[in-house]
């Protein structure tokens, strides 16, 4: 498939594993050498050639729209969750109406790919099957990742289909995927997460996945800022 036109990214969390710094700094405008996740996720999305992003927002949200106030590509769209926090399938719901029919992009704003994450982002709509897919997403490998401190997440079927399984797993769900919107039809609830319909999605056969290219970084602490600008000087 082509590109999908639009993503929803995640920007409202309250950081809780990154406090104290996240008591005044929202988690996505956390810098990194330089530059906020959130502005790498969303370069790396304008790079794609992704034309529009959703952002929501609550934690300390006036901090994420002044950052994105002179942003043009992608154009930008704010989801407004000051009033209450919707979690990630909360979150999708509530812009279904501004995603429309057609596939669209989930975007986490803790983790990146340095000089990857758009090729990235065509290699996961390349493998998109609508007959085929629920959702497809970019995984990570377990080991060699950067501020990975759990055993994985899913293994992959020769299919490329994920496995879920105990024990130790050779990938981590990057925080990127391609999901289709009739995923929630019929939801009625306004607060919930989005991990059970990837795993509803998993049980009929129509959760894929794709291993991505390249080093991932993951910032989900305090400690891994410094260990993921490390690896970007060892990297560059």
């Amino acid at each position: 498939m082509t590109m999908p036109r639009i993503a929803m990214v995640f920007a409202a969390g309250l950081g809780t594993r990154m406090r104290p710094l996240t008591d005044h700094t929202p988690k996505p405008l956390v810098r990194v050498a330089g530059a906020t996740i959130l502005d790498r996720v969303l370069d790396d999305l304008a790079q794609a050639g992704v034309a529009d992003a959703i952002v929501n927002v609550h934690h300390l949200a006036d901090q994420i729209e002044a950052q994105l106030a002179g942003r043009s590509r992608p154009r930008i769209t704010i989801s407004d969750e000051r009033a209450l926090l919707l979690d990630q399938g909360g979150g999708v719901r509530k812009v279904l109406p501004q995603l429309g029919d057609a596939p669209f992009l989930i975007c986490n704003t803790d983790a990146f790919w340095p000089n990857a994450g758009a090729a990235n982002l065509a290699k996961l709509a390349s493998v998109w099957n609508a007959d085929a897919m629920d959702a497809a997403l970019l995984l990570a490998s377990t080991k060699g990742s950067v501020g990975v401190d759990w055993d994985g997440d899913f293994d992959l079927g020769a299919d490329g289909r994920i496995i879920r399984r105990d024990g130790a797993k050779p990938y981590v769900y990057s925080g990127v995927a391609i999901i289709k919107p009739q995923l929630f039809a019929g939801v009625t609830d306004e607060v919930f997460k989005l991990a059970p319909f990837l795993f509803a999605a998993a049980e009929k056969g129509r959760l894929f996945g794709v291993a991505a290219d390249g080093l991932w970084l993951h910032v989900g602490t305090v400690a891994a800022i410094a260990d993921a600008e490390q690896a970007l000087l060892a990297h560059s």
